[in-house]
């Protein structure tokens, strides 16, 4: 893997802890999501101008994920609202590609090796670190775990429903326009729940949210450019160092406590995420 790829995937995974961050660190995070939901969008619109339409058998997966992706947007919302960033941005990464593994073993008979079960092993340690003895200052909302593993579930069945649609559309980009596209209903749904006044404030608000979503569709462009410069095992695996710099945000932005023992376990998740993802 060249000097060059390295740089890009780990350029990705700063931009996608940043844009969870700027999530985070404000309070109107329906109106940052909005705004972030509406920067795919607008991108979704120009893909659809340039690239092929895709297959009508890849059609279901794009709905199905659309569906899973507003559910990701709404529960994302809740962790940061109960939790700290340096707990739910570990839990919600590391138990997505975990449940992918025990699914492939369960569903598809793709046995684990004797390292992968060591992944298993590694992620699980981490999360449970970060669940139930991170303590801090105060007690952790139960509610911000429970969120942030509902989040994990998502992310996990939307990586296997575009995992088979896109192989389906026969126009890869074409699959992500669409699906890019599709996020517009958030931003509209959002705006007429909230009917916000553009005060200001609001505009603001957007406009930091309008960041979020540039620094969310940057880190998804370099991590495609990446797999076609690297292995994709190797990029995916890169990808997840994002665990330990969101982490980083977390205890050092917004001061998140006890700091040590976040650190030692999102290094725990990113490390059991980089031996599943190369194992598979």
């Amino acid at each position: 893997m060249s000097e060059f790829a390295v740089a890009l995937v780990l350029s990705a995974a700063v931009l996608h802890a940043t844009w969870n961050a700027i999530v985070k660190g404000t309070r109107a995070r329906a109106l940052v999501l909005a705004a972030v939901a509406g920067t795919h969008g607008t991108v979704g619109l120009l893909m659809l101008l340039w690239f092929e339409l895709p297959q009508p058998a890849s059609w279901p997966y794009i709905a199905a994920s659309a569906t899973t992706h507003y559910g990701y947007y709404y529960f994302l919302s809740l962790a940061y609202k109960w939790g700290d960033l340096s707990r739910v941005y570990p839990i919600s990464r590391g138990i997505a590609p975990l449940l992918v593994s025990l699914g492939a073993l369960i569903f598809a008979g793709e046995q684990l090796s004797a390292l992968g079960w060591g992944g298993v092993a590694l992620v699980s340690a981490g999360i449970c670190l970060l669940a139930f003895f991170s303590k801090g200052p105060s007690v952790p909302d139960p509610r911000s775990t429970g969120a942030a593993v509902a989040t994990g579930l998502i992310i996990a069945s939307y990586s296997v429903i575009d995992g088979i649609g896109v192989r389906l559309s026969g126009s890869p980009f074409g699959y992500i326009g669409w699906l890019f596209f599709t996020e517009f209903l958030v931003t509209l749904f959002v705006l007429a729940r909230l009917k916000p006044r553009f005060t200001p404030e609001v505009r603001a608000t957007l406009r930091v949210g309008y960041l979020g979503g540039l620094c969310a569709v940057a880190a998804y462009a370099l991590v495609i450019y990446a797999n076609t410069l690297a292995p994709l095992g190797m990029v995916s695996a890169l990808r997840e160092s994002s665990v330990i710099i969101a982490a980083l945000f977390g205890v050092v932005i917004f001061r998140e406590r006890p700091w040590i023992s976040r650190l030692a376990a999102a290094v725990t998740v990113g490390a059991g995420v980089l031996v599943l993802t190369l194992t598979r």
